[in-house]
């Protein structure tokens, strides 16, 4: 990665100016730059998938934010100081949000929203089970469901990660997956719905603990092995495996509802009960170590780049 100086052009009627101050590195981005990523840039291109930064100038036509204002941008192309964009890919947020925070408010409690709800409005008291519990996603799923009432089932690697995601609102959590299916089986409305981020061994433990026709979502593949299902677990269960990305979801969801749920999540954010852990921070001119790190296994929390920073 390189970092070039280029002239800020000026926004047209229906764009915004934005300075950047956070943008985190994503397992997208990382994915991007090893040319793995689902849907790849034509180059050169500015990496980064979502951002929180200030309005610093609005287009003519631009009635709905104005400067000054604290917004989330929902567009790629955020590891840079300043960038334009079309209004219609930022959202206003609370003045008073943790700018770290908010960085992240899009992607990953945007994802872990529309899969919760992929089959619907969940009943209040309805138990999902999943992987990678401790994941930025996993975590915002553990914190909405709490919000919605709802229950999670949680398979981890480390015994010692319950009492934090107990702390969030797990209600339980395992590292053995036989340990884990057995917590399923007692329960009195068994989880319908399953999200996998692993892929392999992990993903048959979460469709193991789901009811009979339920939904195993995968969303990620941390463990970089493919699902191998059962044939019985078609046959015989009538389980339902399926795939989400956001980016999918996005398309094929008004922006209205988009941004009616973002309001929520930030409104949460801002009051404490969504958060994601940040591990650590870099410059702008540091971003190949930002990137480093992000990669870097057993890490704790997100990598963040802070454009404003020396």
């Amino acid at each position: 990665m390189c970092i070039e100086t280029v002239n800020v052009v000026e926004p047209g009627p229906t764009e915004v100016l934005v300075s950047i101050l956070a943008s985190p590195v994503h397992p997208a981005d990382l994915n991007v730059i090893e040319g793995k990523y689902g849907k790849l840039p034509s180059l050169p291109a500015i990496l980064g998938n979502e951002s929180c930064g200030r309005v610093e100038q609005v287009g003519d036509q631009v009635s709905t934010i104005r400067v000054g204002d604290l917004v989330a941008v929902m567009e790629p192309g955020n590891w840079c100081q300043s960038r334009v964009t079309a209004a219609s890919n930022v959202i206003v947020l609370p003045s008073e949000i943790d700018p770290l925070q908010a960085c992240m408010l899009v992607i990953n409690p945007l994802s872990a929203w529309a899969m919760i709800h992929l089959r619907g409005t969940p009943e209040t008291g309805a138990w999902i089970a999943q992987n990678a519990s401790n994941s930025a996603v996993g975590r915002c799923v553990i914190q909405i469901a709490r919000e919605l009432g709802l229950h999670t089932l949680n398979l981890v690697r480390r015994e010692e990660l319950r009492t934090e995601l107990i702390g969030l609102g797990a209600d339980i959590v395992h590292a053995d997956p036989e340990q884990f299916i057995k917590a399923a089986l007692p329960l009195s409305s068994r989880p319908a719905l399953g999200l996998n981020a692993v892929g392999g061994a992990a993903a048959l433990t979460i469709a193991n603990a789901v009811a009979d026709g339920g939904d195993i979502v995968t969303y990620g593949a941390m463990g970089r092995q493919p699902l191998k299902i059962p044939n019985g677990m078609l046959i015989f269960r009538g389980l339902n495996f399926r795939g989400f990305w956001l980016r999918s979801w996005l398309s094929e969801t008004h922006p209205t509802e988009r941004d009616r749920v973002l309001l929520l999540l930030a409104d949460w954010m801002q009051a404490g009960r969504l958060t994601m852990p940040v591990g650590s921070t870099f410059p702008l001119a540091r971003v190949n170590d930002a990137i480093a790190e992000a990669a870097r296994s057993g890490r704790s929390g997100k990598v963040i780049i802070c454009p404003q920073s020396d």
